[in-house]
């Protein structure tokens, strides 16, 4: 069954190509030029993916991201010509799976569209019970209530921002998380740490996790935007 895209760009240019590169990728598109008609789209429903400008005439695609993640599970890819850190956090605090700043590569835009679709295929991981060992096609569980992640099976010796770092991006697997939004997670209101603090403990999990799992990698880099955690 072909997957279904709502397309939300107010620039028929911009519009006309992303439209074309996701078709050459296999999905359906249905395209709006206004939140207004896109809110009445969605609504009556089939949709398997929304992507979704920023800046419209009648409003913001943040709204309608907003209005989606409280309905349910749909995937969110937002496109902004602001590319400013700030915008995409703001993007992905309110529910978007991914972000993409304009200029862009439709083949990346593509590439993304039907990696979110995947996983949104995917079906659910089982919750991490410590009465029962983990499932051996998920490497690595996040134990909360013991503050530690295992990997395979043997729990990792990390510190104790490590552990929040990792535990963040596990908790959105597959999703880009911002310095910023990294930050906030394993450092809180600690004012004196920055970008740098984070890349330095994505440097030291990195090597912790080639250490216990040689030949994998499992934190990937997005320049300019920040890290995943692929399993």
């Amino acid at each position: 069954m072909v997957a279904r895209v709502l397309l939300l760009e107010d620039d028929p240019a911009i519009a006309r190509t992303v439209a074309y590169a996701l078709e050459r990728a296999g999905l359906q598109v249905a395209h709006s030029l206004l939140l207004h008609d896109a809110r009445s789209l969605w609504s009556a429903g089939g949709f398997d993916l929304l992507v979704l400008d920023v800046g419209l005439p009648d409003g913001s695609g943040l709204d309608l991201c907003r209005e989606v993640r409280a309905a349910g599970h749909t995937p969110v890819l937002m496109l902004s010509a602001q590319g400013e850190e700030l915008d995409r956090v703001l993007g992905l605090e309110l529910g978007a799976d991914d972000y993409l700043a304009k200029p862009f590569s439709p083949r990346e835009l593509a590439a993304r569209a039907r990696a979110l679709l995947r996983r949104a295929a995917a079906p659910p991981a089982a919750p991490f019970s410590a009465s029962q060992p983990p499932a051996p096609s998920a490497p690595l569980h996040d134990d909360a209530q013991g503050q530690r992640v295992q990997l395979h099976g043997q729990p990792l010796a990390l510190t104790r921002r490590e552990y929040r770092l990792l535990s963040c991006l596990l908790a959105g697997a597959g999703r880009i998380h911002s310095r910023a939004a990294l930050l906030n997670a394993a450092w809180g209101d600690d004012s004196e740490s920055t970008d740098r603090t984070v890349d330095t403990h994505i440097k030291t999990l990195r090597a912790k996790l080639r250490e216990a799992d040689p030949g994998r990698e499992y934190i990937s880099t997005h320049r300019g935007m920040g890290y995943s955690l692929d399993l």
